[in-house]
């Protein structure tokens, strides 16, 4: 049983900065993709920057440039680098991982960004 388990969500000002942490119960080479997702009260959730590992990172346009996914294997945890956060960047954001056609799902962390 695969478990992907998220942390470092909370409330944040604008322009200001969050790290998000999933840590996987396995090895995060078993998977052929890593990233994140989000969705915000009354949207369908959305592609926020995904790792495929050993080959590329790809990131949803709305967060190029403020945005960084990155990765430790020795600890199976992939990291979502938040900067320059802004209203609309308020969501749950999910931890996803594909294992050939299987997709996992974290519970997911709440981000806030409020005066």
């Amino acid at each position: 049983q695969v478990q992907l388990v998220e942390s470092g969500g909370g409330l944040v000002q604008p322009g200001g900065s969050l790290r998000l942490s999933c840590a996987a119960s396995g090895s995060i080479f078993s998977f052929n993709a890593m990233g994140w997702y989000r969705q915000a009260p009354g949207k369908q959730r959305e592609l926020v920057a995904t790792f495929t590992l050993g080959v590329s990172t790809n990131y949803a346009d709305f967060v190029k440039g403020r945005f960084t996914i990155s990765r430790e294997t020795a600890k199976n945890t992939v990291y979502l680098q938040m900067n320059s956060l802004k209203a609309e960047d308020t969501a749950v954001y999910y931890c996803n991982a594909r294992r050939s056609q299987t997709a996992y799902w974290g519970q997911g962390t709440q981000v806030t960004v409020s005066p």
